[in-house]
């Protein structure tokens, strides 16, 4: 059953009905949500991909295409690399990514102490609604279906931070669109166990979880797959850092158009390079 589609905004959750905070939840947090900063991840801002326990690609080869470096620590085992179509650089378990793995953690802890805009009931569905900035929290669990929709009104530093006490999941071809100007480098997710982007999902921003992420066949991720502690498994998917340069990009098109011709082909076979 889906959950009832309410949030409490702090600051309000005792003056106003619960049937009218959905409609007026936006405004309420516009002027405290005008002052979030965006978390600053230190070294791992250039990974894409950055696990603990151990990076899996499943797939073909060049399958699954990705823009931004990648790593593991303390785990540096990457199983199915030749899978990863990839521009940027494979750290493994070199100093990089150590201190990658050390800012991550304090990243984690910082987007975990932010006080929030609004409360979520537990299990939510985020899907449907369209929020401005501002700090999110559900101490249980995250979800999306359908369209969630971010809109910046035209404030290209607008930030949110969204905080799910346990798990991130999204459904089957849901999406996050961004509109008035917002910029997916300034959207986190900071999940308190393990996030899952569902198949064929459209998913924007940084998820920093504190066990494993898991993208299904075909997601795509604007953003970076950043696990403490767990594995991070790929599957077809695109993941793109927001913070990129136009020679990459040109490159990702590339190594992009070959990886969705060789998606056409069936998963049991191998291209031939």
């Amino acid at each position: 059953m889906k959950p009832h589609p309410k949030m409490l905004p702090t600051q309000y959750a005792h003056a106003i009905p619960a049937a009218l905070l959905v409609a007026f939840a936006p405004m309420l947090q516009q002027g405290a949500s005008a002052a979030v900063l965006a978390v600053d991840l230190g070294a791992a801002t250039d990974f894409a991909v950055l696990a603990g326990a151990g990076i899996t690609a499943a797939g073909a080869v060049d399958s699954t295409s990705v823009i931004g470096d990648i790593g593991s620590f303390s785990t540096t085992t990457i199983t199915g690399i030749e899978n990863i179509a990839l521009i940027g650089v494979n750290h493994v378990g070199d100093s990089v990514t150590q201190q990658a793995k050390n800012d991550l953690g304090v990243a984690f802890a910082d987007a975990a102490g932010r006080t929030p805009n609004a409360i979520f009931t537990p299990i939510f569905d985020l899907g449907g609604l369209t929020l401005g900035a501002g700090v999110y929290n559900d101490p249980s669990s995250l979800w999306i279906t359908g369209n969630l929709i971010l809109d910046a009104g035209g404030d290209p530093n607008a930030v949110w931070i969204f905080q799910a006490g346990s798990t991130l999941i999204t459904g089957t071809g849901s999406s996050i669109s961004l509109i008035g100007g917002a910029q997916a480098s300034n959207v986190f997710w900071q999940v308190g166990s393990s996030a899952t982007l569902g198949t064929g999902s459209y998913f924007v921003g940084s998820i920093l979880a504190a066990e494993s992420i898991s993208l299904n066949t075909g997601a795509e991720l604007i953003g970076r797959a950043l696990a403490q502690n767990g594995a991070v498994t790929l599957d077809y998917n695109t993941i793109v850092i927001p913070e990129t340069s136009s020679s990459m990009l040109l490159g990702f098109g590339i190594l992009l158009s070959a990886a969705r011709r060789n998606r056409t082909a069936s998963k049991g076979c191998l291209r031939m390079i």
